[in-house]
């Protein structure tokens, strides 16, 4: 990566972090028109590309179309991303994820002027992913697979992708996270982000990245294992949908109980935590991420999600 950044005669721009702030976006805006850049080249994780896509507009305040509603500029700049992750598909997708410090909110951003001209998926790149980023970036990828498949805006077009996608979690992730330097499991993650990229960006994710947002912006838990935390409560769930049934059968499960039990083993097998409970959440607690947790890509859900339902859930991740 470092070779890659090197060599390029550019401006540079790195004040991106994990979970980008709309402050950093503005910051990068401000920093391409002032130097009146005609495209724009990502190297990093989601974060990075999530923040250039953002910046690529150019506007003063990308506030202003965070969790607004409001569509932003169609003109922009080019982009051109290249992953060092295997996680979260940015690369090939039309989706900003943001933070507002100063409010407590995170929530993505959706608009056609996002995608990347070009993306470049290099799996060598990844090699120097610490293990905890291997394994928070991969359970997203799976999430973003099983999420697109069972989403009420499912497409045919795009099933083939997300199973193809979580098969290749499945049977890869664990084995990178034990060996980092393992080339082939390296391959196949990156595979698998690119192709669950492709699966979610039209039918869009649901449940357990709708739960994601607040455990994020509320309790630092970074965005994958966020994701990942509720996926298996949400399989079972969502077992009512025949989709649902469909997907496990089809990954190999013998039903959608055993689908679940194999996502805690994997979020067991590369250090991925299970609950809550280092942070004694209180009722109040759990009432704020009750509400928090009605994101609008809940409502993609096959079943409806009830208070009843997210209370529940927390509960037995406390």
């Amino acid at each position: 990566m470092y070779e890659i950044i090197n060599n390029i005669d550019a401006d540079r721009f790195s004040e991106v972090s994990a979970n980008p702030d709309v402050e950093e976006v503005n910051h990068c805006a401000k920093t391409i028109r002032k130097s009146g850049n005609d495209v724009i080249i990502a190297v990093g994780g989601g974060s990075v590309i999530d923040a250039a896509k953002a910046a690529s507009v150019t506007v003063n305040d990308i506030a202003k179309y965070h969790g607004t509603g409001r569509s932003v500029p169609e003109t922009h700049i080019p982009l051109i991303a290249v992953p060092t992750t295997s996680g979260t598909g940015s690369e090939v997708t039309n989706t900003s994820v943001l933070t507002n410090r100063r409010t407590g909110e995170k929530a993505p951003i959706v608009s056609d002027s996002f995608y990347p001209k070009l993306a470049l998926i290099d799996p060598m790149l990844t090699i120097s992913m610490p293990k905890s980023v291997t394994a928070s970036t991969g359970i997203d990828v799976l999430c973003h697979a099983v999420e697109s498949y069972w989403s009420r805006r499912h497409l045919p077009v795009c099933e083939p992708l997300a199973v193809k996608a979580a098969r290749l979690v499945l049977d890869h992730l664990a084995r990178v996270y034990e060996n980092p330097y393992d080339t082939d499991a390296r391959e196949r993650m990156s595979e698998a982000s690119l192709l669950a990229g492709l699966a979610f960006s039209l039918p869009k994710t649901t449940s357990s990245h709708a739960c994601s947002y607040p455990l994020t912006a509320l309790y630092g838990i970074p965005h994958g294992e966020a994701c990942g935390l509720t996926l298996d409560y949400f399989i079972k769930v969502n077992a009512k949908d025949e989709r649902t049934r469909n997907l496990s059968s089809e990954l190999g499960f013998s039903s959608v109980n055993e689908f679940a039990d194999a996502v805690v083993r994997l979020k067991k097998a590369v250090g991925l935590r299970t609950n809550l409970r280092d942070f004694t959440l209180s009722e109040k607690d759990i009432d704020e991420l009750v509400r928090k947790s009605h994101h609008p890509n809940m409502l993609n859900n096959p079943i409806e999600i009830t208070d009843e339902i997210l209370y529940d859930l927390y509960h037995k991740l406390r």
